[in-house]
């Protein structure tokens, strides 16, 4: 019983001792890192708020005000583990060491972030904008470190790996697009009004913007027909739209004035035929 009571007195003795070496330190360094999670914080905000006066994607800001939180952070933490008298030189070798085997590890990722800093801060295309990379196409919708995603006509979405972008060839259509529609116009036809009647119907689209101006006119001469081009710009994403709402209301003008698209024809001539073979033989063309 005696034994039991004075290994309990020496616990007790130790526990304190302890606790009047270390406690104070300890004490120190909890109240170094709350203070450094609420100057970090703050450090954060205060980023955030000054960046948005600048021009930049909210991906960089985002990026900038976490890298000003990490580092502030970290050098109290560092100030922290200093109180407590931990030597830092043989954490930061064992830290090295874990850093070197996750990044073997994680190749790719850190592939994509390199590649995702690298558009983010060159800027090929921005938010907003209609790019064609890849094989895909689409309104870009969000830029993070490790991928980019389009969003498409059919609101579908398609998510790319920025390692997959840096280095090849991209298309940026800004924020509009030139659509091409082309009409096949009789050689017989007055092309003064049918030229009037495409620009006025053109005009009249509300998707059609007048600044830059749509474009229309004679594009090529066909073996049976006058091909009119009509290029007016559009918002990227009224692309596809456009264009058949050109296409019938087009068709039901030139209907109404009695211009009607040619049809393909050949005429063929057989020589030694007679003149009924060879009428018999257009008509079928």
């Amino acid at each position: 019983m005696n034994g039991e009571t004075a290994s309990i007195a020496q616990i007790k003795h130790t526990v304190l001792d302890l606790a009047l070496r270390f406690g104070p330190r300890l004490l120190v360094a909890i109240l170094i890192l709350i203070a450094g999670v609420m100057v970090s914080r703050w450090l954060r905000l205060w980023c955030l708020r000054g960046l948005e006066r600048l021009e930049l994607e909210p991906p960089v800001r985002l990026l900038l005000a976490r890298v000003a939180w990490v580092v502030t952070f970290t050098l109290f933490l560092i100030l922290s583990l200093q109180n407590l008298g931990v030597e830092l030189l043989p954490l930061i070798a064992g830290l090295s060491v874990i850093g070197a085997g996750v990044a073997l590890a994680t190749q790719g990722v850190l592939g994509n972030v390199v590649a995702g800093l690298s558009i983010i801060f060159a800027k090929p295309f921005r938010v907003g904008q209609y790019i064609s990379i890849v094989g895909e196409e689409g309104m870009v919708d969000t830029i993070t470190l490790f991928s980019t995603t389009l969003v498409h006509n059919d609101r579908s979405r398609v998510v790319i790996p920025n390692r997959k972008i840096v280095g090849e060839i991209l298309h940026n259509y800004g924020q509009l697009r030139q659509s091409d529609v082309r009409v096949n116009l009789p050689y017989d036809t007055n092309l003064t009004l049918a030229l009037a009647v495409i620009a006025e119907l053109v005009r009249a689209n509300a998707r059609v913007l007048s600044d830059p101006s749509p474009l229309v006119g004679l594009a090529s001469l066909g073996e049976s027909a006058i091909q009119i081009a009509i290029k007016p710009w559009v918002h990227a994403q009224y692309y596809g739209v456009v264009e058949g709402e050109l296409n019938l209301a087009i068709t039901q003008a030139l209907r109404e004035r009695g211009i009607m698209v040619p049809y393909p024809r050949r005429e063929v001539h057989l020589i030694g035929a007679s003149r009924d073979a060879e009428v018999a033989v257009e008509a079928a063309g």
